[in-house]
């Protein structure tokens, strides 16, 4: 299958969050994939690089950080105008996929809200089905890394969730999840390398044991992004039927 001439535009909110295996299949199916990094420098959340035109674009993804959105003066530089362009891309009917940041991003933007999670969820764990509903995702386990957890915008479909967080939400053409589809080992050892030994021991990890969860989960996890991203693009964003449908 392919997209021949499409464009689509992942926003990496650091230099260690791109797409990973969500970009893989992008390109897979016949996109052109432009990164944008937003901030360059951990010690300088608050210094960004200008926004590209979304409109150029046919598919948004917003990707993970380690900021919060709940602490928006941190990154007020930045923060205000991607939810402004992100609910102005939803409201023009661009195809949105958020992950973790990004997921609560559209959250934020589109009428939900974010807050500090109760319990931090950090290593591989199943996602459930709400309501009874069907999980497009599948039940994973999925990667998960994050402090924060998000409400979905009142008039989201609540796809899927853990004990502790809403795990994926679509509202029309947009979709949020909380878990990271996209990790890879490569992914994943940029995420350790800016992470000192005192955080991970303080939630009860180490380096070793996730990345050796990471190597073990890989293949699976790699299927299962590329079929998620199959989902997002065929039932979701051009789905079978409209002007824009896939093409064998």
């Amino acid at each position: 299958m392919s997209h021949s001439g499409k464009r689509a535009l992942v926003i990496a909110h650091e230099p260690d969050g791109p797409a990973g295996q969500i970009e893989v299949r992008l390109v897979q199916r016949g996109f052109d994939v432009d990164t944008h990094i937003v901030t360059h420098n951990y010690d300088e959340p608050n210094v960004a690089s200008p926004w590209p035109d979304f409109s150029e674009y046919d598919v948004i993804l917003p990707m993970g950080s380690v900021r919060s959105v709940t602490r928006k003066d941190e990154i007020d530089s930045w923060i205000y105008r991607e939810l402004e362009l992100l609910r102005e891309a939803h409201e023009a009917g661009t195809p949105i996929l958020g992950v973790c940041f990004g997921g609560q991003l559209l959250a934020d933007a589109l009428g939900g809200s974010v807050e500090v999670a109760p319990v931090t969820e950090l290593g591989w764990f199943e996602i459930e089905a709400t309501r009874g509903d069907n999980n497009p995702a599948g039940p994973g386990p999925w990667k998960e890394w994050h402090h924060d957890r998000f409400t979905p915008p009142p008039v989201a479909q609540l796809l899927a969730v853990t004990e502790h967080a809403s795990q994926l939400f679509r509202l029309g053409q947009t979709v949020g999840t909380q878990f990271h589809p996209e990790v890879d080992q490569n992914h994943v050892t940029a995420w350790l390398s800016a992470c000192d030994d005192d955080y991970l021991s303080e939630h009860g990890v180490n380096r070793e044991t996730i990345l050796a969860d990471m190597i073990a989960h890989e293949e699976r996890n790699t299927a299962q992004c590329h079929a998620f991203v199959d989902w997002f693009l065929d039932r979701v964003a051009f789905p079978t039927g409209t002007k824009e449908k896939m093409t064998v």
